[in-house]
Parts: structure tokens; sequence; C-alpha cells
């Protein structure tokens, strides 16, 4: 999905990814970063903190966010067998509501207030760095205020697949996506 969604950030800003540049995908996603301080590429795409570090070490410096550049991409997604969802609405309205708290604290708190409270699971990262990282995601509007995702961002992502070569036809949004479990979340 990262690689999709540059591709099409690269098309809307009028680069053909296929013809004006090299994209190379057969570097391991978690050696992308020492493979550009090694020299390949003059670019490269990586998430936090990895792009910090790579900034830290004085070996680059971050341009752009891909989400920026690529619209609202609904990204992570967690996904259950439409008879588990039947099944289970307590453990699905609980599982919902659970993630959507913890985006309302991301929505409504500080970058330090944030950091302050996740350090202890990053014990070898400061709380400068968690910081800087948290405020990267939050002014690139990277987190969503809920766990819906809309028929507009479904069709966008489709699109961003399509333009990729590996999906043929779009999935209807109703097919897919079953709203009517999420409409009364907390």
């Amino acid at each position: 999905m990262p690689e999709m969604t540059f591709e099409w950030a690269l098309r809307k800003n009028g680069i053909d990814p296929n013809n004006d540049l090299t994209i190379d995908t057969s570097i391991d996603f978690a050696a992308m970063q020492g493979a550009f301080i090694g020299g390949t590429g003059d670019f490269v795409t990586l998430f936090e903190p990895n792009a910090l570090a790579v900034e830290q070490t004085g070996y680059g410096h971050v341009v752009a966010y891909i989400g920026d550049l690529g619209g609202v991409v609904p990204y992570t997604a967690y996904n259950a067998k439409k008879s588990f969802i039947e099944e289970n609405p307590d453990i699905i309205k609980g599982f919902s509501n659970a993630i959507n708290k913890g985006l309302k604290f991301v929505e409504e708190k500080s970058s330090e207030e944030i950091a302050k409270s996740i350090i202890d699971f990053f014990p070898d990262t400061d709380i400068e760095d968690i910081t800087k990282m948290i405020e990267r995601y939050k002014e690139g509007e990277a987190w969503k205020s809920n766990i819906t995702i809309n028929e507009d961002e479904w069709n966008h992502i489709q699109d961003i697949i399509i333009a990729a070569g590996e999906l043929e036809n779009k999935v209807s949004f109703n097919d897919l996506i079953y709203s009517e479990y999420f409409k009364d979340y907390e």
C-alpha cells in the first residue's frame, strides 16, 4: 500500500512512476533505511521513527508525507468475518469503542501529552523524538477522528489500487464495509 500510494502521489504531480523514474521494490521494507543511507536511491519512503533517524544522522531530510500527497487513505483496517461480527456484536462494539477512544485521545491531546502517555512503550526513544514524530503525524492528519470509513474514502483507496494495476474492478462499499455495526459506537 505505501508504494501504491506513493505512485498515486507521483501521478497526481505529473510524474509517471513507470517511465520517469525507477522504483526499486527489491529491498525488504525493514532494510530500506539502511539501503538509502548506503547510497541506494535518491529518495526513500519511510515510516517513523526511521524518517526521523535519517534526519538526525544527517543522511537526509523529510521532504513530504505521502499521506499528504495521496489523499485520505484508510490504511489500517481491522477485519472480521461477517459471521463473527453478527455473532459477537458486543465484542465488535467494545473493540470499536476502544479504538475510537484512542483516536479521540490523539485528536484532543497535544503531541507532548500523547508522548508522555506512551513513552514507557518506547524505552529506547527519548520524549523529544516521540513528541516530534507525533507532531508530524498530527500535522499530516495521519489519524482519523474515528474508525468509520466513508464511501468516498473506500472508492479512493480502490482508485489507487486500480491505478497500480493490482485491482481490476471496484468492490461495492456495501459489500465489504459493515458500517451498520458501528453506528452507535461511543
